[in-house]
């Protein structure tokens, strides 16, 4: 009995360890920049309402858990695997439901549908819907016109998707050109899931599309991004004037996002360095008493730690050219600047920053020093 009881203490033990971190790293801790607000938001989820696992209560409490701002239901128009089980003739249905569970949160639920078509042109989501009905149009490019009409914001999904493109190469059609030329396609998933696409991020810049980063969540967040391990889902980062649907939309079609991914930051430069700028600043620099060394403290305010390598002409006294700053941390460096100066500049690489295929932004942090 004596040996049963430890054993039990120790499995409650170790289920308060998992809980206890059930929520480090999985919120989008992200600092504000000048003249929007930093919202979190997920725009691809599923239900049970076309092919995912679960009910939409269980979409909306896995967002609050994750502090999110926004999410999209986006249900397959096309493909309803539980129609048996869950007989149903209204596809705003998800959407209905998520929006009765958030009443009372600050979550804001947007209407949205998952246009699902073999390429060309592949899947797209349509989101910021009036109505889903009466998007169950046969002919795709009717459907994005009928979106359109609606005032939606449509993007390509997981256009890298292995199922569709085998060879890992997105297969860019005259369609997809011609969807773009006509204000039918707005942006595009540089990650989906688990996945991420060299490829979908050169085409966002090389189109002017906006980034977007989703889950297209079927099953459990916490089980599919190891949450209780430090994990978290893929989200995209909207600069919005202010915390509301009509504010996020407009964001949407200004192409002011920044994608959150494995604690990675991947946006396009212009949207991408502000944020830098606000998470990354200098702290309390000080001569070291007769010496031309600054000590002084780089803050971190944001929730993922930044990977960083001095490119800048100075050099430091106790640190090699690359170190981390860890989530709402500080990091101690020894700058030698070999004579005393009340103003200079540090730049810095950040390696967990892409703002296109394989190239990291370089940030400025400027000192001011006192001795």
């Amino acid at each position: 009995m004596r040996y049963l009881t430890k054993l039990t203490l120790l499995f409650f033990s170790f289920v308060s360890i998992l809980t206890a971190h059930d929520n480090i790293g999985r919120v989008a801790n992200f600092p504000n920049i000048p003249g929007y607000k930093t919202l979190a938001c997920d725009f691809h989820t599923h239900t049970v309402f076309s092919d995912g696992s679960v009910w939409p209560d269980i979409r909306v409490q896995e967002a609050l858990k994750d502090q999110l701002d926004a999410i999209a239901i986006t249900e397959h128009l096309e493909i309803q695997n539980w129609k048996n089980d869950i007989p149903h003739s209204n596809r705003n249905r998800s959407f209905e439901l998520a929006s009765k569970y958030a009443k009372g949160s600050e979550l804001i639920i947007i209407n949205g549908s998952e246009i699902t078509r073999k390429m060309t042109p592949g899947h797209s989501n349509a989101i910021f819907i009036k109505d889903a009905n009466k998007l169950l149009i046969e002919e795709p490019s009717d459907i994005y016109v009928e979106a359109k009409k609606q005032g939606a914001f449509i993007f390509w999904n997981h256009p890298h998707w292995i199922a569709q493109s085998p060879k890992r190469e997105i297969p860019l059609d005259q369609m997809h050109l011609e969807l773009i030329k006509n204000g039918l396609m707005h942006g595009i998933e540089v990650v989906n899931d688990t996945t991420y696409s060299d490829e979908a991020l050169q085409l966002a810049l090389d189109y002017n599309l906006t980034i977007l980063g989703t889950s297209n969540i079927h099953g459990i967040i916490d089980w599919q991004y190891k949450t209780a391990f430090g994990g978290h889902r893929p989200v995209t980062l909207v600069f919005a004037t202010e915390k509301t649907a009509k504010s996020i939309k407009k964001a949407l079609f200004s192409g002011r996002t920044v994608v959150w991914y494995k604690n990675n930051l991947i946006g396009k430069y212009e949207r991408l360095l502000p944020l830098l700028n606000e998470s990354l600043i200098i702290k309390e620099p000080r001569y070291i008493k007769k010496s031309t060394v600054v000590n002084l403290k780089i803050k971190n305010k944001s929730g993922i730690p930044f990977t960083i390598r001095n490119v800048g002409k100075y050099s430091f006294y106790s640190d090699t050219n690359i170190f981390t700053i860890e989530p709402n941390g500080e990091k101690i460096i020894d700058v030698k600047t070999k004579e005393k100066l009340r103003k200079f500049d540090l730049q810095f690489e950040v390696i967990n920053a892409f703002t296109a295929p394989k190239t990291h932004p370089v940030i400025k942090l400027s000192v001011r020093s006192k001795w």
